[in-house]
This record gives structure tokens, sequence and C-alpha cells, in this order.
């Protein structure tokens, strides 16, 4: 993992998420651990996000983000309009935006969920690497 050392750490996420959405972060960033050893993670606390991705620019190399709420974390996919979704789990109309609203830790480990990290990881490494 490489992060960036002139924005946050992930302690700054885990800092602005309720007690009860800690554990959710937390659960999400290990699945994209597993998923890719050696991601790149970029953290804007103001935001309250921590961004995922095969290098540091966040719209051609990022893959994914989460994004603290006040009742849920939104799994957000920079790329999701292109994913396949057989369960219907994105949410969102914009040209490439999706976002997944997970509210506990079941939802997080949700097979479904690690598919589609594992589609996002899989098609932003395919992408970088064609051009």
């Amino acid at each position: 993992m490489v992060t960036n050392k002139t924005h946050g750490t992930f302690e700054d996420i885990l800092a602005a998420a309720s007690p009860e959405l800690r554990p959710v972060c937390k659960s999400l960033r290990h699945q994209i651990g597993l998923l890719d050893k050696h991601y790149v993670e970029i953290v804007w606390p103001a935001f309250k996000i921590a961004s995922f991705g095969i290098g540091p620019k966040k719209m051609t190399e990022h893959y994914v983000y989460i994004s603290v709420q006040s009742s849920y974390i939104n799994l957000g996919f920079y790329h999701g309009a292109s994913l396949a979704d057989p369960s219907g789990l994105l949410e969102g109309a914009g040209k490439k935006l999706r976002h997944i609203k997970i509210r506990d830790g079941s939802a997080a480990r949700n097979p479904a969920v690690k598919a589609l990290l594992r589609r996002a990881i899989a098609n932003r490494k395919r992408q970088v690497n064609e051009v």
C-alpha cells in the first residue's frame, strides 16, 4: 500500500465515521487490500473520503472510494457505469460514477460487493495498461 502524506490518513476517515460505521470502513479497506496488495490510497479528510487506485490520479487511476456519510458508508466506483452488476447493487445515474450505500458489516462483506471490487480493480488495471 502507498499513501500520500500530503493529504490525510485512513485514521482521519475513521475519526469522521460514527462508532457504528468504523468497522464498515475497516472491512471495506481490508477487502480492497486483499484484492489489490499494491493499492494507492489518497485521503481527503475535509471531504471524508478515502480513495483507492493503482496510482495517485483520481479519475484515471482510482477505482473505488469510501465516503463517510451520517448513517452509512458510500462505496463509490469511479467507473461504475461500465461495471457488470448482476446483483443490481450499484446506484446512480451519472456518466461514470456509481455507488453502494453500505450500512453495516454484513453488507460490506456481501460477496456481490467483493465481485464488484474485483471487477473495478481489473478494469482499471486493464484500462491504464492500454494507454
